[in-house]
């Protein structure tokens, strides 16, 4: 299969369409996380469905001193990208075919969620990347837009957005893409010297000590619900090694379903350890979140959450999450 490079919105809509047509939204610089992406529009769309690649550097979304000018492109290797993943189109529209008259007078506003964690840090980012979905989204016209879990706010952004303007298109999210060692796929990777690639798995790891911490903390509990409420609750765990439990086993058993306290302090040591390091993290956030509109949880909590985190390696800055879930029955 031979993928098609498109310009235009004309040449997009001149295609024959008969299936189901899939989306991926990119800003090039592909790498084996948009390839799965691709991969899984391949599967949603069907033999008979068409998979569209946008490459889109979008001027919107990069505030003052950021990495508009310096962002990769790379066209002719994302064409390669997306063919070996079995796109059929990219769709490489200039800044005019987007913005035609210069930058859009009118534009999406992520509101409250879109001020919070990456919003706080990157002022209008939000409502750029809102408003070139948009467009891109009436431009290519999908049934179904795939999108990263690892821009999680940028997720549930587009869900609120496609939801309370009623867009008709369907938003499905893949799992984030990981090197071996654990750091998450992005495109801005590559900036980073073999110093400060060790330095940036910290991110990683922070995330994967708070999700320990939260698996450790639900075996206890169920642990310490499964034996029965009097003296022999404190004798039973520590039998099972969990001394600390038996200490105070009836508190462990009603406690609340989840300790985000003991996540969020699991994951920052780990970065602040990285703190220390040559080249040394500085930490953006790290947060333990409602991903319904990305608010920190507290104690008694019950239901999904997203662990996340951004910080800068030199002149890079990345961000990493894990989904969490709270409060195992009872």
């Amino acid at each position: 299969m031979t993928t098609a490079l498109l310009r235009t919105a004309g040449e997009l809509r001149a295609r024959a369409r008969d299936g189901r047509r899939a989306v991926v939204m990119t800003m090039g610089a592909l790498h084996e996380g948009h390839a799965t992406l691709v991969r899984t529009a391949r599967e949603l769309a069907g033999p008979d469905g068409e998979v569209v690649v946008t490459v889109f550097v979008n001027p919107l979304q990069f505030g003052q001193g950021e990495d508009l000018d310096r962002y990769p492109r790379t066209l002719d290797a994302d064409l390669k990208v997306a063919e070996l993943a079995g796109a059929d189109v990219v769709f490489a529209p200039s800044a005019d075919e987007v913005y035609p008259g210069g930058e859009p007078q009118v534009r999406i506003t992520a509101g409250p969620m879109g001020e919070r964690l990456e919003g706080r840090s990157r002022p209008g980012h939000f409502d750029g990347m809102l408003t070139v979905v948009a467009k891109l989204l009436h431009l290519t016209r999908p049934d179904t837009a795939l999108f990263g879990q690892k821009d999680a706010q940028q997720l549930a952004l587009i869900r609120r957005m496609v939801r309370d303007l009623d867009f008709g298109v369907e938003i499905v999210a893949v799992p984030t893409v990981r090197e071996e060692d654990g750091l998450a796929l992005s495109s801005r990777n590559r900036y980073l010297s073999a110093a400060e690639r060790r330095t940036a798995l910290a991110l990683s790891q922070a995330l994967f000590a708070g999700r320990d911490r939260h698996a450790a903390q639900e075996a206890l509990r169920a642990r310490a619900r499964e034996v029965p409420a009097t003296h022999a609750r404190a004798e039973a765990l520590s039998a099972l090694g969990e001394s600390r439990a038996a200490a105070d086993a009836h508190a462990v058993a009603k406690a609340a379903p989840g300790d985000p306290a003991g996540v969020r302090a699991a994951a920052r040591a780990v970065l602040d350890e990285a703190a220390r390091l040559v080249p040394r993290l500085e930490l953006d956030y790290l947060a333990l979140v409602d991903p319904s509109d990305f608010t920190e949880i507290e104690d008694g909590f019950t239901g999904e959450a997203v662990l996340a985190v951004a910080a800068r390696v030199g002149a890079t800055r990345l961000i990493d999450n894990l989904p969490l879930t709270f409060g195992a029955a009872s």
